[in-house]
């Protein structure tokens, strides 16, 4: 599975998005499987979409859930502290609960490919070792 980030669920369904092209672009290059992301994640994209396109907006972010080509990571015991750890050694990133979320995902299930807009995952460390496989390439 790859992992996903705030941005692209956005971008991938507002076609006024500046990064719409290059999401849709860098998807198709993805292997045929579900993105995984986080609950802040999507509690961001939501509120984003709101601003974006509405309701309507919101039900496509929405239909990808029931399709199955989003799904959500649950947080497991531990992975809470492990977020508020990570924020506080990002903390002149700084590093927000959405971007924490997927660092501790990343670590749980030892995924290392993501996919985002956020330049912050070149410096963020899963493990605090291993750098993450960046989706699209700047």
């Amino acid at each position: 599975m790859i992992l996903c980030d705030t941005g692209p669920l956005v971008a991938l369904i507002d076609q006024d998005d500046s990064f719409y092209t290059r999401c849709v672009t860098a998807l198709s290059t993805l292997p045929a499987e579900p993105l995984l992301t986080t609950w802040p994640c999507l509690v961001e994209a939501m509120y984003l979409l709101w601003r974006a396109g509405g309701s309507p907006a919101q039900e496509e972010l929405w239909g990808y859930l029931a399709d199955e080509l989003v799904v959500l990571h649950t947080p497991e015991a531990g992975e809470w502290e492990r977020m508020r750890t990570l924020m506080r050694q990002y903390y002149d990133a700084p590093m927000d609960l959405a971007d924490a979320s997927l660092v501790v995902t990343a670590e749980r299930l030892r995924l290392r490919r993501i996919f985002t807009l956020d330049s912050h995952f070149h410096a963020y460390r899963i493990d605090r070792t291993h750098p993450f496989d960046i989706v699209p390439l700047r």
